[in-house]
């Protein structure tokens, strides 16, 4: 009972440490599984770059425009779903325009967040 004691209280110790830290800048690739990484890098952000149609910089990130139909809507909420989790440093919006005008999906966070987007994302900010 005592060495569970122990383990409990170093556990909580080691959990409150980590409250209120932010994650670093690197994509944790092994946040999704084999299958996720595959669709994600493989499949989804290819097909959504192509899909893309307008891209603006931002202060501290990126905006990416695309078309308004439910294929590329789903793909974009799928795709959100798992970058939420490989790179939880960042903000991520999705802003859909009255009329069909479009999707915006934004990318943007803490400071160094634009420059990790400029250095690790650079086919998406082709035009």
């Amino acid at each position: 009972m005592k060495t569970l004691s122990s383990i409990l209280a170093m556990s909580f110790l080691f959990l409150s440490s980590l409250i209120g830290k932010e994650s670093p800048f690197v994509c944790d690739r092994f946040a999704l599984t084999p299958a996720e990484r595959t669709r994600h890098f493989g499949e989804l952000g290819p097909a959504l770059r192509d899909r893309k149609i307008a891209l603006r910089e931002l202060p501290d990130g990126y905006e990416f425009k695309f078309p308004t139909d439910a294929k590329t809507f789903a793909m974009l909420t799928e795709w959100i779903e798992q970058e939420r989790r490989c790179c939880p440093f960042f903000d991520i919006d999705l802003r859909i325009e009255s009329e069909g005008l479009g999707v915006w999906m934004r990318l943007t966070g803490r400071p160094g967040t634009k420059e990790f987007i400029r250095a690790d994302a650079g086919p998406w900010l082709q035009k």
